[in-house]
């Protein structure tokens, strides 16, 4: 049984009109973006067993594993402002206000990522861009700092 999308297909841009700021607002996803579930297949690849969204945790980290003490953020560049990477522009328009939220969304991560530390947890942050330029393998095995000896292709 396939999932439903809470947002409707649309159909391709030759054959509607443009979409508006709102509509656009609409689709992008806060949970199973492509870089967290391409993050999630290579920690479970690593033979590692977590949690998704874990609600009990600051800032419901992306991945997490209680017993083992470790959580992972799967942070987008542009939404939580990645330094000097290109995929994290600034607006153009309401400048005011993007300048505002994306401060917030910065001082959010730290707030929660202190939190996490302050549990004991070990927190690993994956950006976007790492996983689209195939920096993921190093950042995890610097994390865990183990690559399982049966696995030659991560």
């Amino acid at each position: 049984m396939a999932k439903s999308s809470p947002v409707a297909k649309i159909p391709p841009r030759r054959k509607r009109d443009p979409l508006t700021r709102s509509q656009m607002m609409a689709r992008i996803r806060s949970k199973n973006t492509k870089p967290e579930v391409l993050t999630r297949s290579a920690v479970h690849a690593l033979g590692l067993r977590f949690r998704n969204h874990v609600e009990g945790l600051p800032g419901k980290p992306d991945l997490a594993n209680k017993a083992r003490k470790w959580a992972i953020f799967v942070h987008g560049c542009f939404w939580h402002s990645h330094g000097g990477c290109r995929l994290a522009s600034s607006p153009k328009s309401n400048t005011g206000y993007w300048t505002e939220k994306l401060g917030r969304n910065r001082a959010r991560d730290a707030e929660k990522i202190s939190a996490l530390r302050a549990q004991g947890l070990r927190v690993l942050v994956v950006w976007e861009c790492e996983v689209r330029n195939g920096q993921l393998r190093d950042a995890l095995g610097s994390f865990f700092g183990k690559r399982p000896p049966w696995r030659k292709d991560l």
